[in-house]
């Protein structure tokens, strides 16, 4: 009876004093919940999970777009090759001791030999590549003595024009290369096993040409590119739609 007036006085005294006594709260609850180390742990390994699942999905979107590119640039070629045989009525000549090594960028692009019967030395039509006639045996085989598509000395009627085939290259799909004889080369900057350089330090992943002895497209000619496509080399060509993988080349 006693506590019970002693609690009702403190409560009159509060209520004249104008305070007001705040029952204490759960300290659980006043304060901000935070993450425990278990949960950040569970967090951490969530995200590492996520970040698992993703990175493969992102590698083989980045692959799949440069087989399409490959795949594209050799469609380009490949129309290219169809209209000089359509025109010529023969498809360009290769170097059969070195396929990556050919002759096309000068054959599609057409030529003028601007030096003498005796001393040949042949400039593409839109003045891009030059090489010696002397230099065609050693770079692009002892057969290749010159150039099909090329206009010769002379004049008349019945001296042969040279025709362009290909008039918008970009400048990442040929290649000045330091291979003797310092010939141009046709490809894409699309990493390969097989890279030409430039004396500036560019590369080039050639393109493989095969029209005296084709494999696969024996009624026309082979043309593939080797891609490096992660840890495996692909080999994107014109007798598959498929890329293929590949461990040796040809």
């Amino acid at each position: 009876m006693k506590t019970a007036t002693r609690i009702q006085r403190a409560e009159v005294t509060n209520q004249k004093s104008g305070s007001r006594i705040t029952p204490p709260r759960n300290a659980a609850l006043r304060a901000k919940r935070a993450f425990t180390l278990i949960e950040l742990l569970a967090v951490i390994a969530v995200i590492g999970v996520l970040a698992g699942l993703s990175f493969p999905a992102i590698r083989a979107a980045k692959l799949s777009i440069l087989r399409a590119r490959a795949k594209a640039e050799l469609t380009q070629v490949e129309s290219v090759i169809e209209r000089f045989q359509q025109k010529l009525g023969y498809y360009p000549p290769d170097n059969p001791t070195n396929w990556p090594l050919n002759q096309l960028y000068y054959e599609l692009l057409g030529t003028t030999n601007i030096g003498t019967v005796a001393a040949p030395v042949y400039l593409t039509l839109d003045g891009s590549a030059q090489i010696n006639g002397a230099n065609l045996p050693t770079t692009f085989g002892f057969a290749v003595t010159g150039f099909v598509n090329c206009t010769r000395p002379g004049k008349g009627d019945d001296v042969a024009g040279a025709i362009p085939f290909v008039k918008s290259l970009k400048p990442s799909q040929f290649l000045l290369t330091t291979l003797p004889g310092n010939p141009t080369v046709l490809g894409s900057t699309i990493e390969g096993p097989l890279m030409y350089l430039s004396a500036a330090g560019g590369k080039l992943n050639p393109w493989r040409y095969n029209s005296s002895s084709p494999r696969y497209s024996t009624k026309s000619y082979d043309l593939w590119i080797d891609v490096t496509a992660g840890d495996k080399t692909n080999r994107i060509c014109n007798w598959s739609d498929k890329p293929l993988v590949v461990g040796a080349p040809y």
